[in-house]
């Protein structure tokens, strides 16, 4: 794909003031076949008209003076995502200060090609700082819709606040995505977080709402070739509380496991049989090929999603990729979680994530953390729960206290980093956390064991899935009852952990101020309800300093 992007001078418009989860599923892989169903699926077109956008348009990674724009065109009707067939199509965009357009600040054009899945990919610089945008692409006469942006604050801003919706987990079999209707519903969002599982790989009917397949997904198999990623991520983007929000403000994505396969690592996966589904390499290498071409992301170190954002002197965030480099995760009694040589960062991106920390000159260090970092041990769970909850949190189901799949089971790992943040005298570190489909709030401490007598060296928000299953649906009972049972041991047996909800599915708006760092838990009516409803639950907050959790009354 080649591009050119023009900024225009500043007498132009420059002038403004934006399962089981862990079943290992054997299918044969599908290609262009999938062409007819996933067409089936999308809005109708006549034969011959002109190009267009049936997959939205979105924003990304801001920065002070720039943001990525992100669409793709369907040039002809046969030319749907992972198909590989369509012409060259050239696609133009226009970024403006105005929703009407009329305040031109940069444009440019693209060609988009069946090479990139038709996608297309503007990285606008030129731009000023903390200031809204508005953008539309256009081709053959069709043009998107017009969507609103923002950049980031400059480094050396002194900023008063800053919102971010966050999210993780959203299973297109599971029900729907109203988390992302409702956050694009407030308009008051510098940028929303994801925090990994954008899509899910299973095979139709694998893994879906208590088991029942609330809206099909495409294609039906397991995805393995990059035309079936593609394909995937083409059908989660037709969503329309999903481009609802790509619509309201730029996404900060990162991703987790399921953007490859289930318990993805560095040489494999648990939802990956090698030979019978091909090369591990092949399939990773399709997943983040397919990812890149369908996200507003830049590819960062090494092609992963490790990379850092700033915003002014408030905050900057340092966003992991913990599925590239990791070790195998240990099962049962096969390996040690504390064994020195295992590693779920890898050494080059734990030394950059530290020494980011250390040198920040921000008033909060935020780090998107795809697996929950504060310890965990199960307590005095009865059995009904003990299994279910094991299989949710990747234990051992013989009861052994260690999520082996999150920082559990890299002990080393986060001994060297909350070491290096307490003898660094590092305060206002505040992990942003998702993949276990509930909601924590966790002082992360140094030692567990003697906490809270011993130092806390960070704070940590966990956040629920927006249709995933968790614990209540695997138990299949009513909403409420596990965590009403479940919570309280959870709570008991780890003193760190404030809070614990195991059943709800919603989202967060993380709020910051100089003094505080504040987490609204919002729930969902009902996933499978197309119109589901939203409230606040709750909310907690890291007071500047502290390092630790307390509870607030008063959401943002």
């Amino acid at each position: 794909m080649t591009s050119r992007n023009r900024s225009l001078p500043a007498s132009q418009g420059l002038n403004s003031p934006s399962p089981r989860r862990r079943t290992v599923v054997k299918a044969a892989a599908a290609t262009a076949v999938l062409a007819g169903p996933l067409a089936a699926a999308l809005p109708a077109r006549a034969s011959g008209q002109a190009p267009a956008f049936l997959h939205g348009v979105a924003s990304g990674d801001p920065l002070p003076d720039g943001i990525l724009l992100w669409t793709r065109i369907t040039p002809t009707p046969d030319a749907t995502p992972g198909s590989g067939v369509g012409p060259d199509t050239v696609v133009s965009w226009v970024v403006a200060t105005d929703k009407a357009l009329t305040q031109v600040v940069s444009k440019g054009s693209t060609t988009a090609t069946a090479a990139s899945d038709h996608t297309v990919k503007a990285d606008i610089r030129g731009l000023q700082p903390a200031t809204d945008y508005w953008f539309r692409f256009s081709s053959g006469g069709t043009d998107s819709p017009v969507a609103r942006t923002r950049t980031a604050p400059a480094a050396t801003a002194d900023v008063s606040g800053l919102r971010f919706g966050v999210v993780t987990c959203a299973n297109w079999e599971a029900g729907y995505f109203s988390s992302y209707r409702h956050l694009a519903a407030r308009g008051d969002l510098d940028a929303w977080l994801h925090l990994g599982d954008y899509i899910y790989e299973y095979k139709s009917g694998e893994y879906a709402a208590r088991g029942k397949v609330i809206r099909q997904h495409a294609p039906t198999n397991e995805i393995i070739t990059l035309a079936d990623y593609r394909t995937r991520h083409g059908k989660y983007k037709t969503d329309a509380d999903l481009q609802a929000l790509h619509l309201k403000a730029p996404v900060i994505a990162i991703w987790d496991d399921h953007e490859f396969a289930d318990n993805a690592w560095s040489g494999g996966a648990v939802n990956h049989t090698e030979g019978a589904e091909g090369t591990w390499t092949a399939r990773k290498a399709a997943a983040k090929q397919a990812y890149f071409e369908w996200m507003p992301v830049r590819p960062a170190i090494e092609g992963t999603t490790y990379r850092r954002l700033r915003f002014g002197k408030l905050a900057d965030l340092s966003l992991l990729d913990l599925r590239s480099f990791r070790s195998q995760q240990v099962s049962g009694t096969s390996g040690s979680v504390d064994d020195a040589s295992r590693t779920i960062t890898g050494r080059a991106q734990l030394d950059w994530l530290k020494a980011g920390l250390k040198s920040s000159d921000t008033k909060w260090r935020l780090v998107g953390n795809s697996v929950m970092i504060a310890p965990f041990v199960i307590g005095s769970l009865t059995a009904d729960l003990l299994k279910p909850l094991a299989q949710l949190l990747d234990l051992p189901q013989g009861g052994i206290g260690v999520n082996t799949d999150q920082w559990d089971g890299y002990t080393h790992d986060r001994r060297e980093l909350l070491d290096h943040l307490t003898s660094n005298n590092i305060g206002n570190t505040v992990f942003l956390t998702g993949d276990i489909h509930m909601s924590w709030a966790n002082d992360v401490p140094v030692d567990a064991g003697t906490y809270p007598l011993s130092e806390s060296a960070a704070t940590e928000f966990v956040i629920t899935s927006v249709t995933s299953d968790n614990l209540d649906d695997i138990v299949k009972v009513p909403e409420g009852v596990v965590s009403a049972v479940a919570a309280p041991l959870i709570e008991a047996a780890n003193r760190h952990v404030h809070w614990v909800d195991t059943d709800r599915h919603g989202f967060g708006v993380l709020d910051i101020t100089t003094d505080r760092a504040q987490m609204d838990y919002y729930v969902l009516s009902d996933r499978t309800d197309q119109n589901a409803t939203a409230k606040w639950e709750r909310s907690y907050r890291t007071r500047t300093g502290t390092q630790k959790i307390e509870r607030t009354y008063d959401p943002v």
